[in-house]
């Protein structure tokens, strides 16, 4: 598999233009840009807005394809795959090496964008309004690039690449919330695996369950996942799990047949501490305190 460690190596590869910038790279693109690449990594960031007639961009486990006016965000060291892609209308792919963002407070804050580990499927789809608000974003950060660059330059597309996140950020939860059947089908299964999970004996075989081995089970990414969550519950996916867990200690613990530390261990506690201080969180009370409650 090939490591695009450059812009230009990257764009050599597949006969694009050369970019203005070693670390920034922007391209327009329409029905006469055509773009066939196998398996790659790279060291850079993407941002995609494109409308696809034809192919197929490959990243985690699903396929984008054939879909129309929505967001792409690709991160260093992912792998990417585009087959035969074909664009209707029109488009932009904006790239930046990481290096680019060095020493700036976006190369922290872009971390805690969480849509850059969703999965091709989860892409943002755009309403109109929302589609002129990024292409106008856009605009600004294509005028600073194909102007002759000065002292101010790097700090106007920085600023531009921040508000497209922010924007992406606010119209994913919009998106959230606009499919709510469908989100709150995703809550429900969720819910329904996590018991299942419980009851079945899981957790004396695998311990404590993770978020993605959930998201994996709902074909969906952890990240997408815990976003989605958040919206429709007001909890994390890690929260909802561990709301979960304390409840059933909570039967549990009103039984008499076994001490705390072994219903700690089988609900798949290997640190009796760590479940006593989540029992607390949840609850009020230590597990031991609860459970004499009962036993007396």
């Amino acid at each position: 598999m090939r490591h695009f460690k450059s812009i230009s190596e990257m764009a050599v590869a597949n006969n694009l233009p050369l970019p203005e910038h070693p670390m920034l790279g922007l391209l327009r693109i329409n029905r006469e840009i055509k773009i066939d690449s196998a398996e790659y990594t790279s060291d850079f960031y993407m941002i995609g807005l494109k409308k696809v007639k034809a192919g197929y961009v490959l990243y985690g486990r699903t396929k984008f394809d054939h879909e129309t006016g929505s967001m792409l965000f690709t991160k260093p060291r992912q792998v990417i795959e585009m087959r035969n892609l074909e664009f209707e209308d029109d488009g932009y792919i904006l790239v930046f090496h990481e290096d680019f963002l060095a020493g700036q407070s976006l190369h922290e804050d872009i971390q805690r964008y969480s849509f850059f580990d969703y999965e091709t499927n989860e892409a943002l789809h755009l309403a109109p309004k929302e589609e002129k608000i990024i292409w106008n974003i856009f605009y600004t950060i294509e005028q600073e690039y194909n102007n002759s660059e000065d002292e101010f330059s790097k700090e106007i597309i920085l600023a531009g690449i921040n508000s497209m996140l922010k924007y992406a950020e606010r119209f994913y939860k919009r998106q959230f919330i606009n499919r709510k059947q469908l989100s709150g089908k995703t809550v429900t299964e969720f819910n329904k695996i996590l018991q299942k999970y419980i009851k079945d004996g899981s957790l004396d075989d695998t311990g404590l369950p993770s978020v993605g081995d959930l998201a994996s089970r709902l074909n969906i990414s952890s990240r997408y996942l815990t976003d989605l969550l958040k919206v429709e519950t007001g909890k994390t996916a890690i929260e909802l799990i561990h709301i979960a867990l304390i409840n059933e200690a909570k039967n549990r613990l009103r039984k008499k047949d076994k001490a705390v530390s072994e219903i700690a261990y089988d609900l798949g506690f290997e640190n009796m501490s760590y479940f006593s201080r989540l029992f607390k969180k949840e609850t009020g009370m230590l597990p031991t305190a609860y459970k004499k409650q009962f036993v007396n």
